[in-house]
Formats: C-alpha cells, sequence, structure tokens
C-alpha cells in the first residue's frame, strides 16, 4: 500500500473514531437527563404538600421512585407546608424554596410575576387531561404554568340527617332553628374572608381584583340598590344572635361533629371522610341554603378554587420536578387522592369515575358551583373582612354604626 493512502486510510479511521467517541459522549449525558437510563445522577428534591396529605404524598413518591429506579439515585423528601400559604413561604426564599410545592390557585399571579413558575413543556396533554376550570385556573393568558391537582377547592353544608331533613337545609335560618331546639350548633368560620364572602356574593354587591392585578375594587359598603351593606351587615348580626350558631374554624368544626354538638357546618370536601366516619349512615351535604337578607332570601354565594402543583424555575433537577409535579396529578394518583382524602379530581377520567360521581360532598360541591365564582383578590382584603366579621360575630359589642364600619372595610380593601 502506497504510504499516501495508508495516511489517508488512518485519518479517515482516526476521524470515524473520534465522531464515535463524542456520541457515546453525548448519549451518556443524555442517559443522565430525566426519563434515561444512566444511574450516576444523584437528584435531590423538596416536595411540599398539606400536614394532611404527607401519608399520602410520601405514598406517590414513593410510586414515582420505582416507576424510575436505575434512572437516577433519588433523594425526595416531604415537608409540610401549608398550600394558602406556601406562597408566602416562597418568596422569602425563592431559591431555597421546595423543588415541588402545592397551592391553592389564587397564588398563581404572584408566582408566575415572580419567576417562581415558568410555562409547563406539555402543556397540551396536560390541557386535555383536566377540567376546563382546572386548566383556567392553571393558565395566565392561556398559558399553563402549573398541574392541576384538584378541582374541589370550595364549600357547601355538612348536614346531620339524625335531626336535619331536606327541607330544613333549604335554609340558613331554618338549619339555625332546629340547632337551637336540639341544643346544638351550626358552624361557620367568620374570621376567614373566604367564607364570609357568602353572605355578599348573591346581593349585587361587588369585590374583586382590578385590572392592575394587585388591588381590589368593592362597593360591600353600597348604599343603593334593592340590598344595601347595611341589610348584609344586619343579616350577619341576625344569625350571630342565634343560640345555634357557633362561629368557629375548622377544628371546632371536627370536634363539634365528634362530640355530638354540632349537627351542621359550612366546609369544604378536605373533610368529607372525617365527617362520614363520623356520622355514618346520617351523613348528608348539600348545596349552602338561602339566608334573610334585606327581606328576601338571598342563595348563600361562595370562592371556588382549585389546588395545583408548581414546579420551582429554580430547581437544580427542574426535569425531574416536572416530572414528579407530573406523577402527582396523573389520573391514578388524583383517582387515589379522591380515595383517601376525599378530594375532587382535576383530571377529567378520574372526575367522570362511579366512586366521584356518588360522592355527597363532590355532588354539593357541583351544585353550589351554580353560584360560585373563581377566587381572585388581592391581599389587602383578608385582613379587613375578619376584623369586620368577628365584631358582626359578637354581636357589634362597641356599637359603632354599621356603616361606618362597613365604610372603613371597603376602604382597607381597596387600599
Amino acid at each position: 500500500m502506497k504510504k499516501g493512502m495508508y495516511a489517508f486510510i488512518m485519518a479517515m479511521t482516526f476521524s470515524i473514531l473520534l465522531s464515535g467517541c463524542k456520541k457515546g459522549v453525548q448519549n451518556e449525558a443524555k442517559d443522565g437527563e430525566a426519563g434515561g437510563s444512566a444511574a450516576s445522577e444523584t437528584v435531590d428534591l423538596v416536595v411540599w404538600g398539606a400536614e394532611e396529605d404527607e401519608a399520602l404524598l410520601n405514598r406517590i413518591i414513593e410510586s414515582f421512585q420505582a416507576e424510575y429506579q436505575g434512572q437516577a439515585d433519588f433523594n425526595i423528601t416531604f415537608e409540610v407546608q401549608g398550600e394558602s400559604t406556601c406562597k408566602d413561604a416562597l418568596m422569602e426564599d425563592l431559591e431555597g424554596g421546595a423543588d415541588v410545592f402545592a397551592f391553592a390557585d389564587d397564588q398563581l399571579n404572584t408566582l408566575a410575576a415572580a419567576g417562581a413558575l415558568e410555562p409547563v413543556e406539555n402543556a397540551d396533554a396536560i390541557k386535555m387531561e383536566n377540567l376546563e376550570g382546572a386548566v383556567e385556573a392553571a393558565s395566565i393568558g392561556g398559558i399553563l404554568y402549573a398541574y392541576p391537582l384538584t378541582a374541589d377547592n370550595g364549600y357547601f353544608l355538612y348536614y346531620n340527617k339524625r335531626y336535619l331533613t331536606s327541607q330544613d337545609v333549604e335554609t340558613l335560618e331554618g338549619i339555625l332553628e332546629v340547632a337551637a331546639n336540639n341544643g346544638k350548633k351550626v358552624t361557620m368560620d367568620w374570621s376567614s374572608g373566604w367564607y364570609v364572602y357568602s353572605f355578599f356574593g348573591n346581593t349585587g354587591l361587588e369585590v374583586g381584583l382590578s385590572e392592575d392585578g394587585i388591588t381590589n375594587y368593592c362597593t360591600w359598603n353600597g348604599t343603593d340598590g334593592d340590598i344595601k351593606g347595611v341589610d348584609v351587615a344586619r343579616a350577619m348580626l341576625a344569625v350571630a344572635e342565634s343560640p345555634g350558631f357557633l362561629n368557629g374554624d375548622e377544628t371546632s368544626f371536627l370536634s363539634g361533629v365528634w362530640d355530638g354538638s354540632v349537627i351542621a357546618g359550612i366546609s369544604g370536601v378536605w373533610n368529607a371522610v372525617e365527617v362520614e366516619e363520623a356520622w355514618g349512615n346520617d351523613y348528608g351535604a348539600v348545596k349552602l341554603p338561602t339566608y334573610t337578607c334585606g327581606g328576601k332570601q338571598v342563595q348563600m354565594a361562595s370562592f371556588s378554587g382549585y389546588k395545583l402543583i408548581g414546579v420551582n424555575a429554580y430547581s437544580e433537577h427542574y426535569d425531574w420536578a416536572c416530572k414528579l409535579a407530573e406523577w402527582i396529578t396523573n389520573e391514578q394518583n388524583q383517582q387515589m387522592r379522591f380515595e383517601v382524602r376525599g378530594q375532587g379530581p382535576a383530571n377529567i377520567n378520574a372526575s367522570e369515575s362511579a366512586k366521584v360521581q356518588e360522592s355527597p360532598a363532590i355532588s354539593a360541591l357541583m351544585e353550589q358551583s351554580d353560584y360560585s365564582v373563581l377566587q381572585r383578590i388581592g391581599g389587602n382584603y383578608w385582613d379587613p373582612v375578619s376584623e369586620f366579621a368577628g365584631n358582626m360575630a359578637e354581636g357589634n359589642p362597641s356599637g359603632q354604626p354599621l356603616q361606618n364600619q362597613l365604610d372603613k372595610m371597603v376602604e382597607e380593601i381597596t387600599k
């Protein structure tokens, strides 16, 4: 063989070997990514969720690690962080926050604006799998920023059929009368503006987020129209005066359910399993009742909402975090969430299952959905409403004119 030809062949061989070597390096790097097959990568992830979800989420995390066994060395830990306060916790230290977290949908805009959330990459598939309302709640301007988890973040009336008939629960006054006659209580949490909205929502008086996405508009102190702000305040005072009423939080409601002192209460599906366990065959659930306001029967309104799973844009293992978020919210795990925690699925197939459709709590929530609105409220809403409602619950001990109190509340809400 001539020297020139030999040199040419050797050069070509070296080039092919070099190319193959480079390709091997690329493939090795690819295998280390989410969905690859190399187990050399150590994936540390922190998941935030509600305390009540700890056992369920740990179970889901275990199944995720089993599904992707051999593709990475996983170290996934759960930490308790309430969904309602998730935003505040993340804002304190975004880069040090959880990789995957559960949160209420009203926090979406703030988290996205802060750069905590990026658009979901496989958005089209996620949108097709979930209910339209849940997708809307997880989106901004039509762009999906989070994974829908539940479609049940609303409230309705639980009642004990041993004391209350289907006719009794049509009106709040009827429920309170039965409770008072039996030495029992009906609970509602007036320390939370989330529930207090019920009295104002269907009166023609309005509250909501302004176009700037930060401040609120509010007409709850209105002096015109069929129902005025003072009419609502007087109605709340009348409810508070009933010996059958108890202004109490979730803990008060559940403890009363168990000890028999509470026969009805306004709450959500997260308590369905425990209430059914306590009341057994006497367990009932229905939409919110009407109440007397300004001489009329007004249907109590509600905020609706959704729980979402977010992925921290600063996650060191973002691809794996996305895979975990999608795993937590898939059809199988949403169905399991309903069976274990009684929470309504956002996934279409899971929500249409026979077990979900037969749930009294889910049926009540769906019935109430005709009188609910998606919660979109700025941060200045909560404290003034809580203060005002607290005064009503105590019977207005200061004697301050109701209109003055309404004016002050609205001023603070719209500040």
